[in-house]
């Protein structure tokens, strides 16, 4: 599903944030990206749906190399990508079931549709009961809910997610890699960077670590290898 080759990305500044990157990741699976702050972790994962442009070399996801995208057809291909966000992102003047519903509209589907996949949606999350409420009355586990519940309700090929439990306590960051867990189990493939060494290494999955722009290991089943 998703193929780098010979990536590199330096910006402005002269930081080189991805450094000679080859990596294939299949359709399907779980990898987290971990390694220290600064290493180029987010680049890496910005690059995945264009929010970072590399500087040379090929992305090509399920199909499309996207350095060579035409700056139109970029909306089309985020549609096919669902982003989770640390500070969650949510649209603070629009409640539960709006927020998740505003993926559909930008894209046009009919109200029945846009009803029965945001209420399925919000019931796989655990978040019926409160669907009419805003962000401020949500605690911060319920908000990142959300964010999950709206970067899937189109039925993403991949979703990508920036430090999801980045802002959690320990007890809210297992709830919600629960809720990834089961997005996998239904064959959507997972890019988390995390620096959650236990989650990790409790729930095993592909491990790329990213170091100085490099990708300094890659292994199945790997642990998370850095002092937390």
């Amino acid at each position: 599903m998703i193929v780098m080759k010979n990536v590199y990305k330096k910006y402005s500044n002269g930081v080189v944030a991805a450094n000679g990157i080859n990596i294939e990741i299949g359709r399907g699976e779980f990898v987290y990206v971990v390694g220290p702050s600064g290493a180029g972790k987010s680049t890496f994962i910005k690059m995945m749906y264009r929010e970072a442009i590399p500087t040379s070399g090929e992305i090509i996801i399920n199909g499309i190399n996207i350095g060579t995208l035409r700056e139109k057809r970029v909306p089309y291909l985020r549609r096919k990508i669902g982003v989770v966000f640390q500070d969650f992102k949510l649209l603070q003047k629009l409640n539960v079931y709006e927020n998740v519903a505003y993926a559909l509209e930008v894209i046009e589907e009919s109200p029945a549709q846009i009803r029965q996949k945001v209420n399925d949606v919000l019931a796989l999350v655990g978040l019926t009961h409160k669907a009419r409420m805003f962000p401020t009355e949500l605690s911060g586990g319920e908000q990142q809910r959300v964010s999950i519940a709206r970067s899937i309700v189109n039925v993403p090929q991949l979703v990508i997610a920036d430090e999801p439990t980045g802002n959690l306590d320990p007890e809210t960051s297992w709830e919600i890699m629960k809720i990834f867990e089961e997005i996998n189990l239904r064959g959507t493939t997972i890019i988390m960077a995390t620096h959650n060494k236990e989650i990790v290494n409790r729930i095993r999955h592909r491990v790329i670590a990213i170091d100085g722009g490099m990708v300094t290991r890659d292994e199945f089943g790997g642990d998370y290898g850095y002092e937390s």
